[in-house]
């Protein structure tokens, strides 16, 4: 059994370091001619390090990100709310980590062509059809500005790594549909800036009627001036004006400016690091209706391109990285091509669909939008008299269980395993 994998983001390489694992031979074919360490921050959390970890990643990535220690909610005015800690800090067997989305992707890739050859990642070739029979997949690929046609790949099973985007998804369901647009538009960016709070504090900061801020540092090692490279996005709720889920679509500070402009707080200028930025981009929060499957006979999809969500909770890439071990599972537990997708769709497709769908309704930052509500927009004197202990508790409960990564399921699965 050879797998065809279309893709090598961060869903792609994980599956091919979790089949390498279990000794089922596979290959990445990328569209890119290179892969360059593009994008802002993610986060991981411990249901995703763990299975990182498991595929011996665990100290190099604490070499390049930080670990985050805990997760902050303040109001507009820069009013304490909330915190809990984050990861180890809060029991886990696995820690929490802040890392820039093209750095994990470098990691990745780097194992990919130690563990499987340099020709397991094969670039320039973008995915443009398939057909399948009893025996396998073909996959029809083209190459450069002129989409030359390449060699055809031959495999038991092809899955569809390829994003949100993905040409993939577009086959298996031609009539998708446009993206969804949820009504907020995000500036994202990254800043040299010196640390605040603990220097590894993930902070929201709210004012739900328009938008939030999101503030975390992903980098501690920086040269100048003991500065930390520090992640940041601004929400607004807008008309869209690039609809296409476009990541790396450049941002303009005049856009979105206004918004922070008054965040001046004794623990943080936001203002003052936002204008500092060496980087802006702007992106649309879209989504897409989950699918009813995504398994046709010997195709598959896999992360973004099987379930494309608002970038909020940060869960996109662990989902991801979820599904990559589920599938891995799967192929190698002796079953056939198509019943091992069939079992790997059904142990994960509900449970993707539900946070997508929690993503829209109920996401961490609903604490936000609680104080909001009930303050009516206006500074407090005391956080308890607005919410209780247990009525916060709840809500980031909540979420943590529909995402699968609640304390004990995180480290009885480890356990386990």
């Amino acid at each position: 059994m050879t797998i065809t994998i279309i893709g090598a983001g961060i869903g792609g390489l994980t599956l091919a370091l979790c089949l390498h694992e279990r000794n089922v031979p596979c290959r990445i074919y990328e569209a890119a001619p290179q892969v360059e360490a593009l994008g802002v921050g993610i986060n991981l959390l411990p249901h995703a390090t763990r299975i990182l970890s498991r595929l011996g990643l665990e100290k190099r990535l604490a070499e390049i990100s930080v670990e985050t220690q805990e997760l902050c909610f303040y109001n507009k005015y820069g009013q304490f709310i909330h915190s809990e800690l984050r990861g180890r800090f809060a029991g886990y067997d696995w820690p929490q980590y802040s890392i820039r989305r093209g750095t994990l992707q470098e990691v990745l890739c780097d194992a990919v062509r130690e563990r499987l050859g340099e020709d397991a990642l094969v670039l320039d070739h973008r995915f443009v059809h398939a057909e399948q029979d009893s025996k396998g997949v073909t996959a029809q690929f083209v190459s450069g500005e002129d989409e030359a046609p390449r060699h055809g790949a031959q495999g038991s099973a092809l899955v569809g790594c390829d994003g949100v985007h993905s040409a993939v998804r577009a086959l298996l369901h031609p009539g998708d549909g446009p993206f969804r647009y949820s009504g907020v538009t995000m500036w994202r960016g990254v800043t040299r800036w010196r640390p605040y709070l603990t220097g590894a504090s993930m902070t929201l900061v709210g004012w739900l009627a328009t938008g939030k801020m999101v503030i975390y540092p992903i980098r501690h090692d920086m040269a100048e001036d003991d500065c930390h490279m520090v992640n940041w996005l601004c929400e607004l709720e807008c008309p869209a004006r690039y609809p296409d889920g476009d990541w790396s679509r450049p941002g303009e500070l005049g856009d979105f400016i206004s918004a922070c402009e008054d965040m001046r707080f004794d623990w943080l200028d936001v203002a003052g690091m936002v204008k500092a930025a060496d980087l802006i981009l702007e992106y649309p929060m879209v989504d897409k209706d989950p699918l009813p499957r995504w398994s046709f006979g010997r195709i598959t999809l896999l992360g973004d391109a099987a379930h494309p969500m608002y970038p909020r909770g940060s869960n996109g890439a662990g989902q991801a990285i979820l599904d990559a071990d589920s599938l891995a599972t799967q192929l190698s537990s002796g079953a056939g091509p198509e019943e091992a997708l069939t079992a790997y769709e059904s142990a994960r497709l509900e449970t993707t669909s539900a946070v997508v769908l929690a993503n829209r309704t109920s996401p961490p930052d609903a604490i936000l939008r609680e104080v909001f509500e009930r303050t009516c927009d206006q500074p407090f004197t005391d956080i308890s008299d607005v919410i209780t202990p247990e009525e916060i508790a709840t809500l980031s409960e909540g979420y943590k269980r529909v995402a699968g990564f609640r304390k004990t399921d995180v480290n009885e699965k480890a356990a386990s395993t």
